[in-house]
């Protein structure tokens, strides 16, 4: 790898020598729940990551660049996440949404004596406001669109959008890789209808990965990389554990108890002490760095062609977050997550202790929070700084740090992020020793010539499969991999079909991908929406079956009808070919 370091770019001089470079990487994901009803389980999920998360970060990425800073942040936008961001639908009911919310903040104002309660009286004028304000962003400064409002950031060069698989399925279990060909050429075209270029990036759902394999009848199927160089994409996000030498580990051992995973973290640390960790492939030089990009090779030395590369998530720095001994969100001053008024559903505690029982905690203070926030923004920044120096010492080379997270975290479990995310960037913007950057921009200036070998793996359960492949979900992968068979003899009988049979093919093609979707089994698993989830995959598995009968059939003409009912419930890709799920077993292209 080079040691030059890229341009600088808008926030700083050109051509200055720094250490290294530093990027945010923030995975967005939600299962697909338009029209699925409210709480528990339903699009009201997509309405708290809209109000909590993805509003207050383009608040903040706008508010910086209206500024003259030029943020430069990495954000994964699943297919099937911008598909129901952008639906009319899903937008009209999240502004009911805020307007309940302004409204139970509003009975909160009026329920909390400010002579006898005032703290929680003045919390809850807090969040009516913060509510208004969220529905004026929406409605004027976005004028309900946010997909539209992330891409004038990517045009404008301050954020690089980057994809993941079209309804995030678990690539390594599929078993044909028609289903693989699909679903990236699925997320490819959605990604460029909505934001007007193709992806440069992917985020690899679950950040599992799968190496070549030989199968049983000697098949030889492509590592996930050729499916990628295939479409034009560059470069994914793996796990630490996959890019380093050493065994896998999984992110939940270490999750904070306010953390997305909280109420998984036991059972997968049960599950991880029973599973043997695989063994993990040659990964070219000693001591493999999640400091540098690496090309992908094949354990023969092989690299595909066009090259894709592969960056790791940073342990150091993502443990400021994750970690339960030192991760900044567990500080006592922040709000807690967990407690939640018996009323409204509103949040007026701090964390307190990590230890403090839900019924000892102390009223959250939002000034005190902001004081932490500093702080942490602060000791980050300088984190950055010293690792990126030391490593530069050590090695001589430009180093890049990836701080990859679920972007979610931000502002809806750690309500304090976002705001610690803008803190960061504008930090880190104004450095002598960082740049600041987007994987592109990273790639486009840094020659990347060291190659690895990945292993098989996940950021899940023991590093493994084991999430979303268990005693609880293994019944799930049979009708899967029926349902992969069943399209590609279709696709096979029908090769170029048109008007009825072609509606009717295409919507079957939809309920493939959305049965594929990693969450239904992810769910499952975790036990959080274990009903709902089972419900979806089996209305998928029964919507697909009921298509292909009527097109085995022949009655195309029926078959058109129910897909076209089917289309408006989901009105999801519509822009899909059918024909990307053509057999293609040992062939990317």
């Amino acid at each position: 790898m080079s040691t030059e370091a890229p341009a600088r770019g808008p926030n700083g001089p050109q051509n200055t020598r720094r250490a290294g470079a530093f990027q945010f990487v923030l995975h967005s994901h939600l299962p697909y729940c338009r029209l699925a009803g409210r709480w528990p389980h339903g699009e009201e999920w997509i309405h708290e990551a809209l109000a909590e998360t993805y509003i207050p970060l383009l608040n903040t990425l706008y508010d910086l660049y209206e500024r003259g800073l030029c943020p430069q942040l990495t954000i994964s936008l699943s297919p099937v996440l911008v598909e129901q961001l952008a639906d009319p639908d899903v937008c009209e009911h999240f502004v009911a949404y805020l307007d309940e919310e302004i409204e139970m903040a509003s009975r909160d104002e009026a329920r909390f004596d400010p002579a006898q309660e005032p703290e929680l009286h003045d919390l809850a004028r807090y969040y009516r406001t913060l509510y208004e304000e969220t529905r004026r962003s929406f409605v004027l400064r976005y004028e309900r669109d946010v997909v539209a409002a992330f891409r004038r950031l990517q045009d404008a060069g301050c954020i690089e959008i980057s994809t993941c698989a079209a309804t995030h399925g678990y690539l390594p279990l599929l078993s044909r890789d028609s289903s693989l060909y699909a679903q990236i050429s699925t997320a490819v075209a959605s990604h460029t209808r909505h934001f007007g270029r193709p992806p440069r990036t992917i985020w690899l759902p679950e950040c599992a990965y799968r190496p070549a394999k030989v199968e049983p009848d000697g098949t030889i199927r492509p590592g996930l990389e050729a499916f990628l160089a295939a479409q034009g994409i560059g470069c994914f996000f793996l796990e630490t554990s996959s890019v380093e030498k050493g065994q896998p580990d999984y992110r939940p051992r270490t999750a904070l108890a306010v953390g997305p995973y909280a109420l998984a973290e036991k059972r997968f640390q049960e599950a991880a002490q029973s599973i043997e960790p695989q063994a993990v492939a040659d990964q070219g030089s000693a001591g493999s760095s999640t400091y540098r990009a690496y090309l992908v090779a094949e354990p023969n030395g092989s690299v595909t062609e066009p090259p894709v590369a592969v960056i790791g998530r940073n342990e150091r720095t993502g443990m400021q977050v994750w970690s339960a001994e030192w991760g900044y969100p567990g500080d006592s001053d922040y709000r807690e997550f967990h407690r939640k008024d018996v009323v409204s559903g509103l949040q007026y505690w701090r964390v307190t202790s990590p230890d403090a029982d839900l019924g000892d905690k102390d009223v959250y203070h939002p000034e005190w929070a902001a004081d932490r926030v500093r702080a942490h923004a602060a000791h980050f920044a300088t984190l950055v700084e010293e690792l990126l120096a030391d490593y530069r010492e050590q090695t001589g080379e430009y180093g890049l740090i990836s701080s990859n997270y679920d972007t979610e975290l931000f502002g809806h479990w750690w309500f304090e992020g976002v705001s610690w995310i803008g803190q960061v960037l504008e930090r880190l913007a104004q450095s002598p020793v960082v740049d600041l950057t987007t994987t592109a921009g990273y790639l486009d200036c840094e020659s990347t010539r060291h190659a690895i070998a990945i292993p098989e793996g996940s950021w899940g359960a023991g590093g493994t499969h084991w999430t979303w492949d268990n005693p609880e979900t293994h019944w799930m992968w049979e009708p899967i991999h029926a349902a992969e068979q069943r399209m590609e003899a279709l696709v096979e009988r029908y090769p170029q079909a048109t008007g009825d049979a072609a509606i009717a093919l295409n919507q079957a093609a939809r309920e493939l991908l959305l049965l594929q979707a990693s969450d239904w089994p992810f769910l499952v698993t975790t036990g959080q929406a274990k009903e709902y989830a089972t419900e979806r995959f089996l209305g998928h598995v029964e919507r697909f079956n009921r298509l292909a009968g009527m097109i085995e059939a022949g009655t195309l003409v029926p078959a058109a009808e129910v897909a076209e009912e089917l289309y408006q419930v989901d009105k999801i890709f519509e822009d899909i070919d059918y024909r990307w799920f053509a057999e293609r077993q040992g062939r990317p292209a």
